[in-house]
């Protein structure tokens, strides 16, 4: 792989490349990518999903969008840094196509706001409650209808998939979705492979999916297009990762790591002084005793121990990439960058802690529960609508229920596979408060 080609401009539809050196600076092509996704219904619907607390009505609790944004500007940092390195040792770049270092903030930072945008209601156990809705309930009667790949879409339902869905998908009028750069859908890639097979390999890149059969074809074309190294024979459809996906998963593990255990010590999951011993461990090598000791409460004490703590693996990852850079674009780097920190010790101490404490704290769980129910009451009620009424045998109680989805939601589907996929991505695309309302609306609920 080559910088000059991962760096692609290009767009859905468009017929030739996009030249950087042709690029208005003020209104530069990946920064509109920021732009068009911070401006999307899907980005702000991320306000009301989960990150840890569902349903949760703690303003200082983290959401999926606050989350996002968070992220972005890690990832920024990330891109900056490492496009600076990239900068200095493929000179021609800057000379002859006019790449400036933070193309790579730009790029990483809108990737990075994107990277959660197609994860359903109610967390990852969303993901799970759509995919157990197909494998184990009431969704299991159309599994011979479908295609082995079809099938495994649907029953390891897959936020990463449905992002690129939400960024690319053409509806009438509306050609290519969000019609984001191909550099940034590179960046967004974390798992650039279909369905099956599932896990082949111990490669980072293989650990989940990260396209639906429907975008098969365009997947492909962005793809190709950048020069990712295809990794799979025959009729299967794999790549090595797009470097600078590296990074974006690396924002997104920091964040994590760190927002995630300071979420749990707001809300007293998680002691102050337990959390502050497995922190101190982070920022042992930059923290200002003397300025530490003038803070006088947890939340102050909190916040300056987790800004220095991110500034630490921001540091660490960047180091990680550029040692191994040449591996990356030869794509024999199969591994997260976080798993190769030095302070890789240090953060699975705190997400063990995490997972004990707010994970697994009775609030998650009994939440998670509710939003089971309620997707998989939504998906049943919706799919047995749409499917019905396509079949030409829907009842009146059928009609009722389709007149509530969204007119953007109200499309002919001429395959089985496109309209159970279409109604998943339309409860993906709920909040999980409307989720809930559509849920008390189906069931009569008054509560």
């Amino acid at each position: 792989m080559n910088w000059e080609q991962l760096l692609s401009l290009k767009r859905q539809g468009d017929k030739g490349k996009r030249l950087r050196v042709e690029q208005d600076d003020t209104r530069l092509g990946f920064e509109v990518d920021y732009d068009r996704i911070i401006f999307s219904a899907a980005f702000r619907s991320l306000q009301d999903k989960t990150q840890v607390i569902p349903l949760s009505k703690t303003d200082f609790v983290h959401t999926r969008l606050t989350h996002s944004l968070e992220v972005s500007v890690v990832g920024r940092s990330l891109g900056r840094l490492v496009g600076k390195k990239i900068i200095e040792k493929y000179p021609h770049l800057k000379e002859a196509h006019g790449y400036h270092m933070n193309d790579f903030g730009a790029i990483v930072a809108a990737a990075s706001l994107a990277h959660d945008i197609g994860n359903p209601p109610f967390g990852h156990s969303g993901e799970k409650a759509i995919g157990e809705y197909f494998s184990i309930g009431n969704g299991q009667k159309y599994k011979e209808q479908l295609t082995a790949k079809e099938w495994q879409d649907l029953i390891d339902f897959e936020g990463n998939a449905n992002g690129f869905s939400v960024l690319t998908a053409s509806r009438p009028g509306i050609e290519g979705g969000l019609r984001i750069s191909y550099a940034t859908l590179g960046a967004f890639m974390k798992y650039p492979k279909e369905s099956l097979p599932k896990k082949p390999t111990k490669n980072i890149a293989d650990k989940k999916y990260g396209f639906f059969q429907t975008d098969r074809a365009f997947f492909e074309e962005v793809a190709q297009d950048m020069g990712l190294i295809p990794n799979k024979l025959g009729l299967d459809m794999g790549f090595e990762r797009h470097p600078l996906a590296y990074l974006v998963e690396a924002a997104d593990d920091i964040c994590y790591t760190i927002i995630d255990f300071e979420d749990g010590m707001n809300l007293g999951l998680v002691s102050e002084d337990f959390a502050l011993e497995y922190l101190i461990k982070l920022v042992k090598d930059s923290i200002d005793t003397s300025k530490y000791k003038t803070l006088e409460t947890k939340e102050d004490r909190i916040s300056y121990l987790r800004a220095l703590a991110i500034g630490s693996l921001i540091s660490d990852a960047v180091k990680v990439f550029v040692e191994n850079e040449e591996l990356i674009l030869q794509g024999k780097f199969p591994y997260a960058l976080m798993d190769k920190s030095k302070y890789k010790a240090q953060m699975d101490d705190i997400i063990k802690i995490s997972v004990e404490k707010i994970y697994q704290s009775r609030e998650v769980i009994e939440k998670e529960i509710v939003g089971y129910q309620i997707i998989q009451t939504l998906l049943d009620k919706f799919i047995t609508a749409f499917d019905n009424n396509y079949n030409g045998v829907a009842s009146n109680y059928d009609t009722l229920i389709l007149k509530m989805l969204p007119e953007k939601h109200q499309l002919e589907k001429d395959n089985l596979y496109g309209r159970l996929l279409h109604i998943c991505h339309f409860i993906s695309l709920l909040t999980d408060g409307n989720a809930l309302l559509f849920y008390k609306t189906i069931t009569a609920a008054k509560s």
